[in-house]
């Protein structure tokens, strides 16, 4: 191979990180002359530098350099683990939402959505159970953590998913997050504007606060609350950082409750049943449509944050409209 190649990540790829793309499609290429190669600029993401750890989506262009004899290989079949039958009918329950191109899902807290090297279970090894009456399995355009429960939006194609994952790209989505934080922000709305850089360490990939780092935007309003103990906070996120909701909560003096990698000790009161639960829900999104139109849907509070709610009297249904308010359109 002796010459640059331009190539456009497929909807299969997309959401992986940039390193594995690569081990993917180059399997032959070390991990250190990638480094290399992308330390050097050599290596590009939509003809901006990129770094290993970035994730790619469907449409993205890579600049690969000349790699001397390196082939490139077709990606391996991907060979999921098998779902048992209580798996697939419980996740099949998920269901918010299906037609041709697009199916979403209420993610359960504590499911993650792909797996790693501690991760045996995860949705991306479900996704065959999600077919229904589908040729192919969905596809992931994007991911919430772990912890994090509510909205996540498959696409049924490869069309649809390089639309899904253009509308996230462009930022022409909404998304709007319920959690529950220890304490009362100061003002009861407003912008947070802190840029955020990763940093390894004992308890896994955190952010911090850093001027250096990249910029993060976060829209929020306090929805109710409990004198200063706890309030119930709508997010709004412009960008998608790494855990940004979870430090900006933090940033403001109010870490979600449960969250103790953000918080601390000071994110878990005593007393609150299922405190030791991160309180942090994907409440609504809305994303144009791949035939046209907007999607708009909304989850239910997951079973710990819902014993919360009647714990501290918060009423789910008092928030009729969760883009009410919120970033300015």
């Amino acid at each position: 191979m002796g010459q640059v190649q331009s190539i456009a990540v497929s909807a299969d790829d997309s959401e992986i990180r940039l390193d594995r793309w690569f081990k993917r499609h180059f399997p032959g290429l070390g991990h250190g002359r990638l480094e290399k190669l992308l330390r050097t600029g050599q290596i590009r993401l939509d003809g901006k530098r990129a770094r290993a750890r970035d994730h790619v989506t469907a449409g993205q262009v890579v600049r690969v350099p000349p790699l001397g004899n390196l082939d490139r290989a077709s990606a391996p079949p991907r060979q999921p683990a098998p779902t048992s039958a209580r798996e697939a009918r419980l996740i099949q329950a998920t269901v918010l939402h299906r037609d041709d191109d697009v199916l979403v899902i209420d993610k359960p807290q504590g499911l993650a959505v792909q797996g790693g090297t501690k991760t045996a279970r995860h949705l991306d090894g479900m996704l065959d159970a999600l077919k229904f009456d589908a040729a192919e399995r969905p596809r992931l355009v994007h991911r919430l953590d772990k912890d994090t429960s509510g909205v996540l939006v498959l696409a049924r194609n490869a069309r649809a998913a390089a639309k899904l994952a253009q509308a996230f790209r462009e930022k022409s989505t909404r998304k709007i997050y319920w959690a529950a934080v220890v304490g009362s922000p100061e003002r009861r709305q407003g912008r947070i504007d802190q840029k955020l850089a990763k940093l390894p360490g004992r308890l896994g990939e955190r952010v911090v606060p850093d001027e250096e780092g990249k910029r993060a935007v976060t829209y929020y309003r306090t929805v109710a609350h409990a004198g200063d103990r706890l309030a119930w906070i709508a997010f709004e996120p412009v960008t998608g950082r790494t855990h940004q909701l979870r430090a900006h909560s933090a940033a403001l003096g109010t870490p979600i409750l449960g969250d103790g990698k953000y918080g601390g000790a000071d994110a878990h009161v005593k007393g609150v049943p299922g405190s030791r639960l991160l309180h942090l829900h994907a409440r609504a999104l809305a994303i144009p449509h791949p035939q046209g139109g907007t999607l708009i849907v909304m989850a239910p509070l997951p079973p710990h944050m819902k014993e919360t709610w009647a714990f501290f009297g918060f009423e789910e249904g008092q928030e009729r409209d969760p883009f009410a308010n919120l970033a300015p359109q």
